[in-house]
């Protein structure tokens, strides 16, 4: 975190300079308020208290930082940014008066303009008097998310950030993706058919097959034998020797 070292064009159609591989993301309703204090409620003994208030001013989120700048910059107070891996805890809040705000603390850096307070961090908040406030909570934690993802991975690969993204874990901004990934969907030329619909229409074929006396198993189609099985002609003329006997058998008893 740190005071008055964005830089600032003198074109007005740009608000501020980018750093390299950054890219704008999001930009807020004008007239946030934004506060900067040494945490109230945190444990621990403070050195020093710190305070810094503006009343108005837009809120410009990248994928590395968290920029404000006021609407009338002073010699004290020109722009403040934050790395956004450097946000903690964030969160919108909603009181039962006023305009919704959002909170998280923050680490300030050594020479960032900021005095670095016992505790290690001081709290941010946001508040938002034209709305905006759960659209810019929305973009922010998607945006946080990747490139925290990208900083697990850098550091399981056992990679090193190059000197223009020490920020963030020394991830290098330009890699990480800005939109969402297409979702998946199957095409096809064919008209799909339910699979009910595939039983009702294939039923009559198989009514007709077992009318035929067709079987049908495991993919193949079986037919009636047209020869008869091994032993039958002898079987058939024993049978006919014993019916003859017995017919000449009843003959003589009458």
């Amino acid at each position: 975190m740190s005071i008055n070292w964005v830089m600032t064009p003198n074109d007005s159609n740009t608000p501020f300079t980018p750093l390299p591989g950054e890219q704008l993301v999001h930009t807020t309703p004008k007239r946030v308020q934004l506060s900067i204090e040494t945490p109230k409620h945190y444990p621990g003994k403070q050195q020093k208290s710190y305070s810094l208030t503006h009343t108005n001013g837009q809120i410009f989120l990248t994928n590395s930082r968290v920029i404000y700048l006021p609407d009338k910059p002073t010699a004290d107070f020109k722009s403040f940014a934050s790395p956004i891996l450097s946000l903690h805890d964030s969160h919108v809040t909603m009181p039962w008066f006023g305009a919704n705000g959002w909170h998280a603390l923050v680490q300030p850096v050594p020479g960032g303009g900021i005095p670095i307070p016992s505790t290690g961090v001081l709290e941010l908040n946001l508040k938002f008097n034209d709305n905006g406030a759960f659209d810019f909570h929305t973009h922010y934690e998607r945006m946080r998310e990747r490139l925290q993802q990208a900083a697990e991975t850098q550091r399981a690969s056992g990679g090193a950030g190059t000197s223009r993204s020490a920020m963030n874990g020394g991830v290098d901004v330009s890699t990480v993706p800005l939109e969402d990934l297409p979702a998946y969907s199957e095409q096809s030329d064919a008209p799909l058919m339910a699979p009910t619909a595939m039983g009702i229409a294939q039923s009559p074929v198989l009514q007709q097959q077992r009318d035929s006396g067709v079987q049908m198993g495991h993919g193949s189609v079986t037919s009636p034998p047209n020869e008869p099985p091994p032993g039958y002609e002898e079987a058939q003329m024993a049978t006919l020797r014993d019916e003859a006997e017995w017919a000449s058998e009843r003959e003589r008893r009458s």
